[in-house]
């Protein structure tokens, strides 16, 4: 069997193994990216949630640029919130920037009571371009 292909983004490599886990692996021409959270270069949580949701995202963007993706390449979301009702429109606002015009891709999003410290986690699947 073959080892699995990791991608990380540059810069977070520690975060990663701290924790003992990979950004995202490559599976044939799909991209599976773990989940996202709003952490500061520390690793510790955004306190000002809209801003949480943006670094977030930022982070994200990072993990799909290191393997050659954008937002445009992304074709399953998964959102997980400790407090949907009050934090969807904070998100909406910041995901409809980060995923322009339709057609958007499908979007779960889950109700949490825990993410470790964290109010916001987004992961994702996207299909990696054709060279």
């Amino acid at each position: 069997m073959a080892k699995r292909n990791a991608i990380f983004p540059a810069g977070r490599q520690a975060l990663y193994d701290i924790n003992h886990y990979s950004a995202a692996i490559v599976s044939g021409d799909l991209l599976f990216v773990s989940g996202q959270v709003g952490s500061r270069e520390d690793g510790s949580p955004e306190p000002d949630f809209a801003r949480q949701v943006q670094l977030a995202f930022d982070n994200l963007a990072a993990v799909l640029d290191a393997a050659g993706c954008s937002f445009d390449d992304v074709v399953d979301v998964t959102t997980f919130h400790t407090d949907p009702a009050n934090q969807f429109d904070a998100v909406s606002t910041v995901r409809l920037k980060a995923f322009g015009e339709p057609p958007y891709p499908n979007w779960t999003a889950v109700g949490v009571n825990w993410l470790a410290g964290f109010d916001f986690e987004i992961k994702v699947i996207a299909r990696i371009p054709a060279p």
